[in-house]
Order: structure tokens, then sequence, then C-alpha cells
């Protein structure tokens, strides 16, 4: 991961980084062998940069961490989730742009 910002989940941290965050959290659900994830990845530094302090940004390799996976029911990759809360505030599926990531952050308070 190229940003600092960007935070390594994983099924053993999901619960206190994600879940049970007081900060909007966006997590970016990519695979290695996934080229439309590696395309993103880019994006998902930039976002970690501009939200630092207001928002918590990572991925979360299903390769490595099929738990927290399945339990969301990702079927398909990238699959982006913003979580406010802990509860999902809104699921992008697919490449997206750094302003949709950027507009869901900002939905879910991260300002």
């Amino acid at each position: 991961m190229a940003s600092e910002h960007v935070v390594a989940f994983t099924d053993s941290n999901f619960q206190a980084k994600v879940l049970g965050s007081d900060k909007p959290v966006l997590v970016d659900f990519w695979a290695e062998w996934c080229m439309p994830c590696k395309m993103l990845g880019p994006t998902i530094d930039e976002i970690a940069e501009e939200f630092a302090g207001k928002a918590t940004v990572g991925k979360l390799d299903i390769d490595s961490n099929q738990e927290a996976a399945a339990t969301l029911g990702i079927s398909a990759i990238p699959t982006v989730i913003v979580f406010k809360g802990g509860k999902v505030s809104k699921k992008i599926v697919g490449l997206t742009s750094k302003e949709q990531l950027a507009s869901a952050l900002i939905e879910a308070g991260a300002v």
C-alpha cells in the first residue's frame, strides 16, 4: 500500500477497527489477482490522504480474510463499503471515481 494512511484490515481487526470505529470507515475489498482492484488502488490512496483524521480508509484482501468478506456478502471485487457507526452507509461495486468515494464519506459524516 502506497499511502501511510491506508489501514490493512483483517478478519481479526475488522470488528474493532471498522465496526467499532467512531469515525466513518471506507473499506476496499480487493485481491492481488484482480486488475480493476489494482486500478482502484491509487484512488484509495488519494482518498486516505484527503480524509486523514476525518475517516479511516483501508483495504481488506478477500483471499487472506474470507470471513469478513463472506459475512458482508462480497461477491464481486472491487467492492468499496463505507461504514458509519458500525453499519453499512454506502456500497459501491466495481471501479468508481474518487469523487464518488469522497461523496460517500462526506454523506457518512467525514467532514
